[in-house]
């Protein structure tokens, strides 16, 4: 991912095919719906930073499992992303008309065929984590649970409907903290909480670490794409820049100005490697992510 972070790097090699693999298999290219299935593959298979899924395999590891035990629930948080971009790109929605440096899934086929194929994304994510691998029966009630309340009514689906109803408007800092947990953070955790369970280990001091760690480095995230409006241009982000301000959004920028939104990220990223310190080696891989997200220039 970047010479800087050679722990990231090593945990990319190693599960980045895993995952492409992963998607090419349970992303049919052949169903009853052919177009279908072709906008679920360009969806799920256009690329992208992949961070859900680092963040899965990089869980599981520090729980002690082997990287093939992450590669459904790493591949099933993938699909849900995949699904929610598809979705946010709508006319209803954002309405944008370019994602990962392509025309938007309602762009290259249609809105119509964007919608369903955001649908099964949704879909697939839960039959694989329901049938996919070899799992116990509580490991994957577990897995399903805490994906379906991160992309639920107290989730992401939340976060974006107060994201459209908080256009135009001009928002707190805290509401615009809970709106992002609730649309970026609580997946971000949940990928974290996924490859925990993934490695059917008891570690409840574990567990909560790497929810605090998610919850910080999710903040984070988001704080850095406000940033990335502001100061990359289209061609470098592979989306339209700028497009907070067209819609008239609150942003950490617009609320606490450029310079105090850069620390905000710094220190909850410090606050993220901090929360895993006491675990050595082995996390260096999440803590060098949690230094790539506030880092990273798209």
């Amino acid at each position: 991912m970047a010479s800087n972070f050679p722990a990231l790097d090593q945990l990319g090699e190693t599960s980045r095919a895993r995952l492409e693999q992963a998607l090419d298999t349970f992303v049919p290219a052949i169903s009853a719906a052919p177009r279908l299935s072709q906008a679920m593959r360009y969806a799920a298979l256009s690329g992208g930073k992949r961070i859900r899924p680092l963040l899965v395999y990089g869980a599981a590891q520090l729980a002690g499992a082997e990287p093939g035990k992450a590669d459904v629930p790493a591949a099933a948080v993938e699909l849900i992303h995949a699904y929610s971009l598809v979705h946010d790109d709508l006319p209803a929605m954002d309405d944008d008309d370019l994602r990962r440096g392509q025309p938007t899934c309602h762009k290259a086929f249609d809105e119509a065929t964007a919608i369903l194929a955001g649908d099964t994304l949704h879909t697939r994510a839960f039959e694989l984590l329901a049938s996919g691998g070899h799992y116990r029966a509580e490991t994957r009630i577990a897995m399903i649970r805490h994906l379906c309340l991160a992309a639920g009514v107290d989730g992401m689906a939340a976060g974006q409907m107060q994201d459209m109803l908080a256009q135009g408007q001009q928002q707190t800092v805290a509401a615009l903290e809970e709106m992002h947990y609730l649309k970026t953070g609580r997946l971000i955790t949940a990928s974290l909480q996924l490859g925990y369970f993934a490695a059917e280990v008891e570690d409840a001091t574990l567990l909560g670490d790497l929810n605090r760690f998610g919850d910080s480095i999710g903040l984070a995230f988001q704080i850095q794409d406000d940033i990335l409006d502001i100061t990359a241009g289209t061609e470098q982000l592979g989306k339209p820049s700028g497009s907070d301000q067209k819609l008239q959004k609150s942003t950490f920028p617009s609320l606490l100005g450029l310079e105090q939104s850069q620390q905000r990220a710094r220190e909850l990223c410090q606050q993220a490697q901090q929360t895993l310190a006491g675990y050595g080696e082995s996390a260096q891989p999440l803590q060098q992510l949690a230094q790539y997200i506030i880092s990273r220039d798209h």
